[in-house]
């Protein structure tokens, strides 16, 4: 007998399964920017290095001027950070850097180990500046927690926009209909298509109806609903009758083909999917191993290394006002959007 999908309330960060670690959606809607990139407006009363609060409808987070995530390391898994609204300036200890947002997608392989910095420039000074991010952790399989860390831009002008009628699905892994996005990091879980794994952000107009197609026994498959109400599923990945998820909740589902029908309301939906890793993990904080005596050793080697140091002059290094949509890779090479 089938089972019905089980639902669960989104958090702050939201459950994930195995292959992935954790997902958080940030959504703050900054006020206009000052001279410095940073809000402006009164921080007074903020726990600032560590505002978390939503105030005024926007947080801090580790930032005293400018909000993000100053420098940091990370090891054994991989960051894959959407951003839909905003920009996102990018630092690194492998000397890559990079501003990219209003769709584009930076996917990171730390790998044996890096720093990097996450700031959120507010470069329009009349304002808003309303940001909107997921940041993913998909998780590496033994093999591959010691490969040399990898850093990969995904333009949005290069990924691919599936339009149904009323539906849009927006890919950044995996594939439907045929169509796939450009290649992950060559270790990457996502880069062997025998794991089924899929990213994609769903968008459904009221009244609108998308199919998901059968996957393979096993694959864990998760809808999260963070925008909008009224989300009616039905199908083999359903159970044996039709579902309702409510906004700000997930469905975990089974493998079978599924419907998707919107109802009064435009909603917008997370979709992510994948094969399981299935092996024992071992996490402290950004350090993510499969036992606890390898993250002695990790966090032993980051106290002595430094992961290679951090070659930028401030933790929490933005770009210059109009430097744009680019990045610039570790070897040198740069690209401008």
């Amino acid at each position: 007998m089938a089972t019905s999908p089980r639902i669960f309330p989104l958090g702050f960060p939201w459950e994930t399964p195995d292959p992935f670690l954790f997902c958080v959606h940030h959504l703050d809607k900054y006020p206009s920017g000052n001279a410095d990139m940073g809000p402006d407006a009164s921080l007074e009363g903020r726990s600032l290095g560590n505002d978390f609060t939503l105030r005024d409808g926007w947080r801090m987070y580790h930032g005293r001027s400018v909000p993000g995530f100053p420098a940091h390391p990370h090891c054994g898994f991989e960051t894959v950070t959407i951003v839909t609204r905003g920009f996102c300036d990018h630092a690194d200890s492998l000397g890559a850097a990079a501003r990219f947002g209003e769709g584009d997608v930076q996917w990171i392989t730390t790998g044996r180990g890096l720093q990097h910095s996450e700031m959120f420039p507010l470069l329009d000074r009349q304002g808003p500046n309303t940001l909107e991010l997921f940041q993913i952790w998909l998780n590496l399989p033994a093999r591959g927690k010691r490969v040399e860390p990898h850093f990969k831009m995904l333009w949005k002008e290069d990924l691919p926009v599936i339009q149904k009628e009323k539906a849009t699905i927006r890919l950044v892994a995996g594939s439907y209909d045929d169509v796939q996005p450009p290649s992950p990091p060559p270790n990457s879980w996502a880069a062997d298509p025998d794991n089924r794994v899929v990213i994609a952000l769903i968008d459904l107009a009221p009244g609108a109806f998308i199919s998901l197609p059968e996957t393979e026994e096993g694959t864990h498959r998760r809808l999260y609903l963070f925008e909008g109400t009224g989300l009616s599923i039905s199908g083999d990945g359903a159970g044996e009758k039709t579902i309702s998820v409510e906004s700000g909740k997930g469905v975990e589902l089974a493998p079978g083909a599924c419907q998707l029908r919107s109802g009064e309301e435009p909603l917008r939906i997370l979709w992510l999917q994948g094969k399981p890793i299935d092996e024992p993990v071992a996490k402290y904080g950004p350090f993510v191993m499969n036992t606890q005596e390898e993250i002695e050793r990790v966090m032993g080697e980051f106290r002595a290394t430094q992961f290679g140091g951090w070659p930028w002059q401030h933790q929490d290094p933005v770009h210059k006002r109009d430097a744009g949509r680019f990045a610039r890779f570790p070897d040198g090479t740069e690209i401008r959007k």
